[in-house]
This record gives structure tokens, sequence and C-alpha cells, in this order.
């Protein structure tokens, strides 16, 4: 059982003088212990910060090819020719290829294996290749490309959710038996809608939200070559580097041990890097490149265009509840647009039904879902996975709840707030740690809060101020249906230094710091001793993707097993070396073992040494523990249904609205989240900053616009994300608990904080001005037009 405790403690961004310094060139002065619960600097700060770390984009190499792709432009059509005769022709071109080229299935996909790594008869958004390109540089590249010929038919297309479900709709997939509906699934609690009769509230509304991309910085990107044995190597920017390997294998006929793939840190990913993007292309380039090196990187246009984006969707939502505020009944109807392919739609839209009620006791529920295909560009995974966009609903029939009651929105959500032994509305029971509660309980008693009335009072001319509240929950991991595991490997190294082998990825989110804080923990080893291998299928083990706030929970605890198992045999074997015929008077310090009684000691550098290889080496597998409830619903789910872990969050907003232009400011922002136990203070305020930032973008501005399926707004000159001076001083209050299942107590808490911004500051909005705006995002000129009609109205 790991070191785990109960309390609860708010952590201030005031410093700690007891901290070890954040800047490497004090650290390599003064070493440290990096370890649990401490602020810790970041084990990749100082590489990142001078360059010496690469990412994927930064890995070139000598004779040097680019490769590209010709995109269809066209959201649905037939196609009708591809000539590649005169790219091909073209000085400095070294292949053409199209579909009927690609060897084995050509489909990729994580779950169905619906999209072809080159289309051959049909395009189903203007994202889909249809011919790819290997040239001697990047001039000749985009020239080849610009000479490919293509002639496609268009047919109609479906471009909304609503669209795609008419009976006559045009199919995006022809042979998919269920038309152009992905998946059709129910979730349902006790009495479900025949409940709603009997409640004294019912209301009703429909909400929208847009699909929204995830602005990395560093595109999709990778390089790949051929070795004399015939083995390809893959160095890219993904989320899941052994989940690639089984996917290229799959779609190009390629047997796994042929291929050898590395993921080294990501500039960014947010979902976005969870599945296929330019790996299949890359390593098909390979293989017609004679063993030289070539290189895909997206620019941020095709980025756009054929990466993946988080799902629109609709949200039709009727909740009961009793004259005190009890909530009672839901009922709601969910329609996911998932575009062209399939991609992670029905995982996505299961997450999302699943957190439909909120972190709520609703004792009856009916939550419907629907996941289309449509010609939009392919939605997939992103921060919040399906249940950032169901919070805007059921948050928002919360205040509208509250407004009807006449009651105050905090006490409110307390008053239904989920409690341990609890069944959400998804009828899980709440076994593990539930802390909903308390992050009510510490935004109420915060002066943001308490001080609220008077600050809305100092609004200046033409200025109306407002204050909104939101509770929010996220699950952790894969849920029911996929063994979510990690495989942890440590090892004593000759020079005396710990190496810890990671096979996840850390895309910026920190868990390698974690990992590198876990091994101090157990072997008592300086920061500067322990090294740490980023995932590479022949050096790290699978471990799963970086993804579902599980990377931390997963690795970490499969880590603390190797770890501890390293740490019996380096006090096994110097007892041995020091014939010692007692154990307990020996301890692991920083480079050596002692022998605390005699003072003798070895240090590590003679015990590797003396230490067989594989006797230097501890591996351990942990596995996540899944819901023990017979849930007789659900069922449609292959995988994703239900969870055990969730983490928790009540966030608050202050928001300035300039009355003349409809504009929102943000002024303020509290976020509690509850998250287990903190393991590094830093990393999690700022997992938590980050995530409130991303989720001001996507309430306020982030839309990626469409038109017929195309794109309008593929660049950062006209798809508008939050800069420094949109983003206010944000207060991070950790409410810790203990997760006893998880590594010291901890949960994942990367995804929680984008789930409340949105609803905070459509309710703050309703504070300032009277207006429940159900669309986002909520743009000047939505709010301005909201505000004109309310003016209008009699």
């Amino acid at each position: 059982m790991p070191l785990c405790y109960v309390f609860l403690r708010m952590h201030s961004t005031e410093s700690d003088e007891s901290h070890p310094p954040d800047t490497e060139e004090t650290s390599r002065v003064n070493p440290y212990i990096p370890e649990i619960g401490k602020p810790v600097p970041r084990a990749d700060a100082g590489a990142k910060a001078t360059g010496a770390e690469k990412y994927a984009a930064d890995h070139y190499g000598e004779d040097l090819l680019w490769a590209g792709v010709r995109r269809a432009g066209v959201a649905h059509g037939r196609i009708r020719r591809v000539d590649t005769e005169a790219a091909a022709q073209l000085p400095g071109v070294i292949a053409v290829l199209t579909g009927r080229d690609v060897p084995g299935t050509n489909r990729q996909g994580i779950v169905h294996k619906d999209q072809p790594v080159l289309a051959v008869d049909k395009v189903r958004h203007c994202g889909d290749g249809v011919a790819l390109v290997v040239a001697e540089d990047r001039a000749t590249l985009q020239k080849a490309l610009s000479l490919i010929q293509v002639e496609i038919d268009p047919l109609p297309g479906v471009f909304t959710a609503d669209d795609a479900l008419r009976p006559d709709a045009p199919l995006v997939h022809e042979d998919h038996p269920q038309g152009n509906v992905l998946l059709k699934a129910t979730i349902q609690a006790g009495d479900g809608q025949a409940a709603l009769a009997g409640c004294d509230i019912l209301l009703e509304d429909t909400f929208h939200v847009p699909v929204q991309s995830h602005a990395f910085i560093e595109t999709e990107n990778g390089v790949a070559w051929q070795e004399e044995d015939g083995k390809v190597v893959l160095v890219v920017s993904t989320q899941a580097p052994f989940r690639d390997k089984w996917e290229i294998s799959h779609a190009l006929g390629l047997p796994l041990d042929r291929l050898h793939i590395i993921g080294p840190y990501l500039g960014g990913a947010f979902g976005g890097k969870d599945g296929a993007t330019v790996q299949c292309l890359l390593v098909l380039a390979a293989l017609h490149a004679s063993g030289r090196r070539v290189k895909m990187w997206w620019d941020r246009e095709e980025s756009f265009i054929a990466g993946y984006k988080r799902h629109a969707v609709r949200m039709d939502y009727r909740l009961g509840a009793r004259a005190d505020g009890t909530l009672q009944a839901l009922h709601c109807r969910l329609y996911y647009d998932t575009g062209a392919y399939a991609h992670l739609g029905g995982e996505v839209m299961a997450l999302g039904m699943e957190h439909a009620g909120g972190p709520y006791r609703i004792p009856h529920t009916l939550i419907e879902g629907w996941c289309v295909y449509t010609n939009n560009p392919i939605a997939g995974a992103m921060r919040g996975f399906g249940v950032a966009q169901v919070s805007f609903a059921f948050e928002g029939m919360m205040d509208l709840l509250a407004g009807k009651l006449g009651m105050d929105p905090l006490e409110l959500r307390r008053k239904n707030a989920l409690r341990r032994g609890d069944r959400n509305a998804a009828g899980v029971t709440m076994t593990q740690s539930t802390g909903i509660g308390d992050c009510l309980a510490a935004v109420q008693d915060h002066p943001l809060w308490q001080e609220r009335k008077a600050w809305k009072r100092g609004a200046g001319p033409f200025r109306k101020r407002g204050v909104g509240v939101a509770a929010v929950f996220n699950a952790m991991g894969y849920g029911r249906g996929l063994p979510d595991s990690a495989l942890a490997k440590v090892e004593l190294t000759t020079e005396g230094h710990i190496r810890v082998y990671s096979g996840v990825s850390d895309m910026g989110q920190g868990n390698a710091t974690a990992f590198v804080q876990i091994a101090g923990q157990i072997l008592c080893q300086e920061h500067t001793a322990i090294e740490l291998v980023q995932p590479d299928t022949e050096r790290t083990l699978p471990s799963g993707s970086a993804s579902a706030g599980r990377t931390t929970y997963t690795y970490g605890n499969a880590l603390i097993k190797a770890c501890e198992e390293l740490h019996r045999r380096l006090i096994g074997r110097t007892a041995l070396m020091l014939l010692s015929d007692t154990l307990d008077d020996l301890e692991l310090l920083p480079g050596r073992v002692k022998n605390l009684a005699s003072g003798r000691e070895i240090p590590l550098t003679v015990l590797a040494a003396m230490m067989a290889p594989e006797d230097r080496v501890c591996i351990s597998q942990f596995l996540m523990p899944v819901v023990r409830d017979k849930l007789d619903t659900g069922k449609e789910f292959v995988i994703g249904f239900p969870h055990l872990l969730f983490s928790y969050a009540a966030h608050l907003v202050c928001i300035e609205v300039d009355k003349l232009t409809g504009a929102i400011d943000v002024k303020a922002y509290l976020a509690a989240t509850e998250a287990g136990r903190v393991l590094n203070p830093q990393s999690f305020e700022q997992q938590v900053q980050g995530a409130i930032a991303q989720g001001i973008g996507y309430a306020l501005c982030e839309e990626v616009l469409m038109e017929k399926g195309r794109i309008v707004n593929p660049d950062f000159a006209t798809y508008i994300i939050p800069g420094a001076l949109d983003i206010p001083e944000m207060v991070s209050l950790a409410v810790e608990s203990c997760e006893p299942s998880g590594p010291y107590g901890m949960k994942g808490v990367g995804e929680v904080g984008m789930n409340g911004p949105l609803p905070a500051i459509a309710g703050a909005l309703a504070d300032a001005c009277g207006i429940h705006i159900t669309g986002s995002p909520l743009t000047a000129e939505r709010v301005l037009a909201a505000l004109q009609k309310q003016q209008e109205t009699p």
C-alpha cells in the first residue's frame, strides 16, 4: 500500500526557502534529493531552456529528404483521377505515391479502422490525403505537390449532426451498417425520464459548443528512415508510441519487429497527437527513400486542415428538482459530430455521457447519445475529452435552477454535491475519494466569494460586473473494457546512477518530473544521479498513451514497485559484500549504501560492478482498478465506460462586461481542485493554470469556422487564442485528499481544470447582465446581440 494520508491543505504561491532552488545553475552547485510533496524543479527544465533537449521537430540528419501530402480540398467526392506524372518527372522528386501504392490494409484508426492512409476511391473531408511526395528539399516538394492533378466528382455532403441524421442524408461511409451514426448509446439510472413527471420544477434548454483546435506550439511532425536490416526507425511527436507501432503495422502490413518508434518530449499535444497523424505517411515514405532520412512537418494551416479537433456538440437538457432544490431527474440528448472518421468519437461521447449529470446526486437519469459521421474535419481527443462540452450544459442548467428558486448558486451545488458512497448520474457508486464538496466549501470561504457583492458595485460607467461558479469533475483512465496498464523499468547503471525507462510520453504536463521524484523518494538519490529515458519501443516498455489523466497514476504505481524492488536488491547485495548478517543497519544514501552501525559503506559504482546486468534492472507492472458495479446500462460501449476514479474542482470567476461592445474581461479566477495528494505543488499549479487559460479561450474566442466542411480560419491570424494579457491572475487551491489506489495518494489533475471556465464565465455573464447564452464561445458580438435583444424585449 503506497504511503497515504488524509488532510486538507491550501497551497499558496509564496516561495518556500526550504525547497530547492529553481535554476539549473544553482541546482548543479547544490544537488538535492527530489522528494514527494516538494515543488522540485522540472527534470527537463534546464535542457529545454538551453535547447539541449530535442523535440521531434529538432531531428534532421544528413542527406535529408522531405515528404508532404497532396490534400483533397473537397469535403466529399469520388476520386476520378490522380495524375502524378508531372510531379514524378520534376528533378529532385524521389517518389510520388498514391493509395494504390500503400501495402497492408491502408486503414488506420485507434478503435475503428476506417481512415485511409491515402484515399483511393473517395474523399470524406477536405484534409484527406490523395498523394504522398518525397523530394530532395522543401521547395521541390511544394512544387511537386502543386503539379499533381486531382479530379474529384463532388458528392452532396453533411456538415451538421442534424443533417447527418436525416433519413435521406448522404452517407459518409456507405458500408457502415448504421448509416451516418457511428454509435448510438443510452445510460439510464433509476426511473429515467419517467421521474420528471413528479418533479416540482422542470427546466429545459439546448446548448451548443463548437469545434476547437488544440493550438499546440509544435505541429505534427517526425523523421523516419529504413536501416540496412530493413527495420524502419521513426522519431515522432506522439502521445502513444507503442500504439503507433501497432497502427503502422496494421495499415502498412509491416511486421512489428520491423518498426522502431522513438517519442521525444512533445511541444504540446492536449490529445491532438493521440492517434496517427504523420506516422503511417512517414514510414511509407521511408520505404521508398533507399535508406535516407525523410522528414515531414505540417505547417499550421495543414495542422488545422488535417489534424484532429474537439467535437462540436448539441445538448438538449431537461432537469427536474424538488421545490427545495434537491435534484430528482435528468433527461438529456447529446449529439457529437465526429467528422469524417471514427477516431475516438465513440469513446469521447461515452465519457461525455458519463459526466452529463455533473458531480451531483441525481437518482433518475436517462442520458442518450448519438455520435455521427459528417464531412467535417476529424474530431478526436482533446483535454476534457467530451466532458468540457457537457460541463457547459449541466452547469448552465444548475444556474437556471438557482435563478428559478432564487437560491444561492453555490449553495445549490453544495446541497446536491456527490459524496463518497453516493451513486452518480450514470449509476456508479462513488467508492473512492470524492472531493467536490470540499472544493465548493473552499470557494465559499474565499474572499473572492465573500466580498463579491461589494466588488460588483465598483463597476465603472457602461460596465457590468458578475461572478460565476462551476462545479466540475473528470474521470481518470481508460475505464472498463480496456486494460489500463503500465510497465516500469528502473536500472542501476555502471556509473552508479539510477536510470528510469518511461514508456509514456511527456507532452509538457510534467510526468517526467514526477517519475524522477518517485525514484528519488524511494532510492534516496540526488537529482543529478537520476536519468530518465523517454519512450522508445526498443528501450522502454508499453505503458499506454499519455492521456486521460492516467500517466503519473499508472506508471507511477508501477515505478514505485520497481524502485522498491531495486532498493531491496541494493540493500541485499550490500549485505553480501559487507558480510552483514542483518539488513536492519543498512541504509541507501546518495551514491552509496552504508552500514550505520559500523560506518562501512559501498559506493553504488562498486555495487553495480559486482551485480550482473540483469540483477541491476527491475521491472514491474500496474493495472488500474475498475468499477465493481454490475450496470445494466451503457452496454453499447465496447470500451471506456464506466470509470472508477474522478478528480474534482470548483471554479469561481469575476468578469467585467463592456455594455457598449459586449466584450468580456476576466478580472480574477479561483480554482479549488481535489486530485488526491499533491506530489509536486509547482507542477500541480501549472496544470491547473494551464487548463484554465485554455478553458478561457474555449469560453471567449476559440471556434473553428467552417463553410461546407472547409475551414475558413486555419491560422493564428484568424483563429484567436488568448494572449498573456487576456488571462487574469489565478488562485489555485489544492484541496488535498488521499486516493488509496494512487501513488502516494495522488490522482490525475491535467484535465479537470479545462471543464470549468466556460460554464463559470457563462454564469458570471448571467449574473452581470441577466442574459443566459447557451451557445459558445461568448464573443463580444454574441454578447452584444444578446444585450440588444434584451433591451428590445418589453
